[in-house]
Order: C-alpha cells, then sequence, then structure tokens
C-alpha cells in the first residue's frame, strides 16, 4: 500500500460508495456537491455505517448546529486544539475551514504556530486560552477559568460548546493520527 492508499486499511474507494445504504449515498453524494469531494474522515469511517452515522451527526451537530459560537469560532477552537495535537488531517482540513470562513489567508497559519503572536478580540483569546489548558492539563480547569470565559461574554451554552468541540477533536487528532488518515489534496487550496 502506498501513502496515497495509507488512509485506511479498510476504507472504500470512490468507486465502491454504491455499496452504502442509501441515507450515507446521499450523504456522500451532498458533500461531493458542496465542497467538491468526499472528506477522507468520512471515507475512513465508512467501512463501518453505523459509526459513519454517528460520528457525522455528532460532527454535524456541534461543529455546524445550532450554537451562539460563531462556525468561525469553533474551526478556530478546533485548529488549535488540532494544532497543539500535530493532527496533520486537522490542520490541513480546519485550516482551510478557517480560511474560508474568516475570508483571511493568515489567520489559520497564525493559529497554527501561535495564535498568541496575532492581536486577537479579548473574547478569542479567552477562548482558545481555555481550549489550550483543557487539551493540554484537563485536570487543572477550574471555575476561575469559566469565570474568564463569563467575562469575556460566554454564557454556560457556549462553555459547553467549546469543552465539546475541545473534547471531541482530542478524540478525533487521536483517531487521525492512529489510523494515519492524510488529508484529501483538495483542502490545501481552498480559501487561497
Amino acid at each position: 500500500m502506498n501513502k496515497e492508499d495509507s488512509i485506511h486499511s479498510l476504507s472504500i474507494k470512490e468507486n465502491n460508495i454504491d455499496s452504502l445504504e442509501d441515507d450515507l449515498k446521499k450523504y456522500f453524494s451532498i458533500c461531493k456537491d458542496k465542497i467538491g469531494f468526499i472528506p477522507n474522515v468520512l471515507r475512513s469511517y465508512s467501512w463501518n455505517q453505523k459509526k459513519l452515522r454517528y460520528f457525522s451527526r455528532f460532527y454535524n451537530e456541534i461543529m455546524l448546529g445550532e450554537s451562539k459560537l460563531s462556525i468561525l469560532e469553533r474551526e478556530m477552537i478546533a485548529l488549535v486544539v488540532s494544532s497543539l495535537n500535530n493532527c496533520y488531517y486537522c490542520q490541513v482540513a480546519h485550516g482551510a475551514a478557517v480560511r474560508l470562513n474568516s475570508e483571511n489567508k493568515i489567520l489559520s497559519e497564525v493559529l497554527l504556530m501561535n495564535y498568541r503572536s496575532v492581536n486577537l478580540s479579548e473574547r478569542h483569546q479567552a477562548m482558545l486560552d481555555f481550549s489550550t489548558k483543557l487539551t493540554q492539563a484537563p485536570d487543572e480547569i477550574v471555575e476561575k477559568d469559566r469565570i474568564n470565559l463569563r467575562e469575556k461574554g460566554f454564557n454556560d451554552d457556549e462553555i459547553w460548546d467549546i469543552c465539546e468541540i475541545v473534547g471531541f477533536f482530542n478524540m478525533t487528532n487521536r483517531l487521525a493520527s492512529g489510523i494515519q488518515m492524510n488529508p484529501n489534496k483538495e483542502y490545501h487550496n481552498q480559501g487561497r
């Protein structure tokens, strides 16, 4: 198996999508229509259609569902967490999402390398500081950390959403690294 094919030994190939159940075929078709390709994370999960459904529903809910956090804020959290975990797949994929949602070609690179080096709003600085601490030292999170977020304008629902995103990406980063999931080539050019 060459490097390009090492996404996951049980991944389906583009021409085997017909073996998916109808709801997943439709989901993959929507992906192709909206972004032009099927993300390799979905292809990797497709060996187990039940898990693919759970993963995609949870991802879509926390990243695209109803929240007072903007989609850009959610993508910023995903990118910083993925950077801390050195997750190649998510750094590339969510770097592209930050570029597309911010219309800022530099922001994703700054977030990847050192979000503290850019003049972010106090809100975003606090959000990313909390996300970093929750990733690196979850046992050190105390009420003072949540109070700091509240002082920057986050309510308890938004704090929950931040925690959920951080938790999700800490899990998926480890999965992507564990199976050597490689990002789709298309992500590299998005938003540039």
